[in-house]
Parts: C-alpha cells; sequence; structure tokens
C-alpha cells in the first residue's frame, strides 16, 4: 500500500480511530490501526474485538492500493509532531515507512491479515436519527451508567426504539436519566420496550462521531450487536447481556410539591455550596421554602457554605439532602437559559426533573 494523506485530516481520523484500540493488551495484532486503500478511498479499521470503528478518510491520494497495519501510538505521535501538510504512507514486507520532504520514519512490518474483520452493517432495516437528537440523548443519559454491574444497574444505557420515537435510559441505582427524540423505523425495525443495552465506551465514541447535527444516524439492533452508521463511519458493537432494571416501577405517579427552576441558575447555586462539601461528606442540603431555595454544605473537618436561589414558590417547607454530583452531572448538560420543573413529595423521597417532554432526571436523596 502506498497513499499520500494530508497529516492534519489523517490525524483527525487516526485519534478517532484510536478511541476503539484496547487500552488493555487483548491481542498485540489490536494496538495497531488498519488502513485499506482501493483505488476510490481509504479506510481505517480499528477494534477490540467488543467494539470496532470502520472510519472512510478523506484527503488522501492512493497511490498504490492495498493494507497496512498502522501502529496507533507511534503514528498518532508522528502525525502530530510532523510540520509537514502532506506525508507519504507506503508498506511493503520490508516495512512501514512514512517520509515528507524532510522527515522519514521506519517501522516494523506487520501483517494486516492478521487483523480481525470489523463486521459489516446490512442494508435490510434500520431505525434513522437526527445526529444533533442522538447526541443530546446520549450526553443527557451516559454519565447516569453504573461503572459496576450489579442487581439492580448495568454499564450500559437502554434504547428503546419504536416506530416513530427512540428512548435511552440510564441508571446506577441512585439516579435514573431518560432522554427522548424522533426517530423514523426503516423496514419495520424496532425493539419494543425490551431493548439492547449498549456499553457506556460505545456510546462515548458514537459521540464523537456525531459532528454534523443535520447528519442522518442509521441504527440497526441485531441479536448480540448493535451497528451505528454515519456518512463517514460504521460504529459496531456487543451488547451487555441481562435484562434491564424495570425503570417505569420507579418512576414517581405523582407529586405534592411542583416548581419550576432555571437550569443555569440551579447549577450555580449547587456549584457554590458544593465547595465546601467534601469526599467524605459528599452532601448538600436543600431547603425549599416560600420565594427561596437554600443549598447548604459542610465539610467534615470543617467550614460550610450557605447559598440562597429565589424561586417562584409560595407553598409548604421541605427539607432534603443529596449528592451534588449527581445534580451538577444533569445540569451541566441543559442550557443555561432552560427551565426545568422540579417535582417532590417528601423528604425521603426521589426527586424528579423534567425538561419538557422530552427528558427527566430521577434523583435519590442522601438519608
Amino acid at each position: 500500500m502506498k497513499i499520500i494523506c494530508h497529516r492534519e485530516a489523517f490525524l483527525s481520523a487516526c485519534q478517532l480511530a484510536s478511541t476503539a484500540v484496547p487500552s488493555k493488551d487483548v491481542k498485540a495484532v489490536l494496538r495497531n490501526i488498519k488502513a485499506h486503500a482501493d483505488e476510490m478511498r481509504c479506510n481505517l479499521f480499528a477494534t477490540d474485538l467488543e467494539l470496532g470503528l470502520r472510519l472512510d478518510v478523506g484527503g488522501v491520494e492512493v497511490i498504490k492500493p492495498g493494507k497496512a497495519l498502522l501502529p496507533a501510538q507511534k503514528i498518532i505521535a508522528i502525525l502530530r509532531e510532523a510540520r509537514e501538510d502532506q506525508l507519504e504512507i507506503e508498506s511493503t514486507s520490508d516495512g512501514l515507512t512514512i517520509k515528507g520532504k524532510k522527515l522519514r520514519f521506519e517501522l516494523p512490518y506487520e501483517d494486516p491479515e492478521q487483523f480481525p474483520d470489523v463486521p459489516e452493517f446490512g442494508e435490510d432495516m434500520w431505525h434513522e436519527i437526527r445526529a444533533g437528537d442522538l447526541r443530546e440523548m446520549i450526553r443527557r443519559t451516559v454519565f447516569s451508567c453504573a461503572t459496576e454491574s450489579a442487581r439492580y444497574t448495568m454499564t450500559g444505557v437502554l434504547w428503546e426504539l419504536e416506530s416513530d420515537e427512540a428512548r435511552l435510559i440510564a441508571t446506577d441505582g441512585r439516579r435514573l436519566a431518560l432522554a427522548q427524540g424522533p426517530a423514523k423505523s426503516v423496514g419495520g425495525h424496532t425493539t419494543g420496550t425490551n431493548g439492547p443495552v449498549v456499553p457506556s465506551k460505545t456510546l462515548g465514541v458514537l459521540d464523537r462521531n456525531l459532528t454534523d447535527d443535520d447528519e442522518i444516524v442509521k441504527i440497526k439492533v441485531g441479536t448480540n450487536e448493535i451497528f451505528f452508521r454515519t456518512d463517514c463511519s460504521v460504529l459496531y458493537s456487543r451488547l451487555i447481556e441481562g435484562r434491564y432494571p424495570d425503570y417505569r416501577a420507579i418512576l414517581p405517579k405523582t407529586a405534592a410539591i411542583k416548581l419550576t427552576v432555571s437550569a443555569g441558575g440551579l447549577l450555580s447555586g449547587v456549584r457554590q455550596a458544593s465547595i465546601m462539601s467534601d469526599d467524605e461528606t459528599k452532601r448538600l442540603n436543600f431547603h425549599l421554602e416560600s420565594g427561596q431555595i437554600t443549598f447548604e454544605a459542610q465539610a467534615a473537618l470543617g467550614g460550610k457554605s450557605k447559598i440562597e436561589m429565589a424561586v417562584d414558590y409560595d407553598g409548604e417547607e421541605i427539607s432534603t439532602s443529596f449528592n451534588p454530583q449527581f445534580l451538577i452531572d444533569m445540569l451541566k448538560t441543559m442550557p443555561p437559559e432552560a427551565e426545568l420543573q422540579m417535582e417532590l413529595s417528601s423528604p425521603g423521597k426521589p426527586v424528579l426533573f423534567r425538561a419538557g417532554s422530552s427528558y427527566l432526571y430521577l434523583v435519590m436523596p442522601m438519608s
């Protein structure tokens, strides 16, 4: 294989592909990015056997079609530090060469045939979602995933794809996020209410692939895998096994107290007060009374904070406590001007935040 590439474009593609390169050694060959050039285009492939990514790379002139393995860390370092606009990359049985007008790097040859294949998307039925809508849904849910699997939690996001709607749900047992948005089913594709659970790492890689808000993303769910296709990439991932907890059963049906708050104002108040919440306490006391919310925190070794925020409220007083990071994680995904409806019933019950009809976030109080 021999190609001439635009350095910055090829660097961006390699950096994106590297998100699918395993952080731990599974097989030595997987530390590479596979390049496959034909007469028309150049593709990059990366996989950790659970997740696979194929990228179409622009700004490449194919001199000689073929395949090559590019050591991920080395190729990214070379492309980043080089100061030339164009570079020539050539692979033969003698080795891999990267050169420009004033630079030359030689790396050992590795057989590209040893690199595992990344499955194809398959054109039969799928769902379509606008990239901007999908990115927002991912960012408003993925932070609520558990870091370790347990009885009522999973390290991934539940996907429910219906004829004209998509829902993403994530929970770690102490909070739950649900985002939904418009979708289009093609060929009768659907998951129903017992949908796949997609690993959080996969959604992080997908988020980085979504650079054009108006692009249409195709999503196809198989028996044990899910595919995401954009105009220039295909992302493949195995699913997390097991049945997702019945999230509908824990959503409050009624609320004694409802009020509207500004996302930006609430975020500011929580952040200020939480300065005095340390790793040992991780507690933010919340007091709602007529006309205001008061946030208070106290460090284990001394020091405390008290922040007041005006709200349009004229009801009974109520006090409860939260882990402030749980509120910050959600609020920073919202536009500062967004209005949230906050629903409470009693101090020992969860608090529900709604952003219109497309998003809700449930937080358990601290005992």
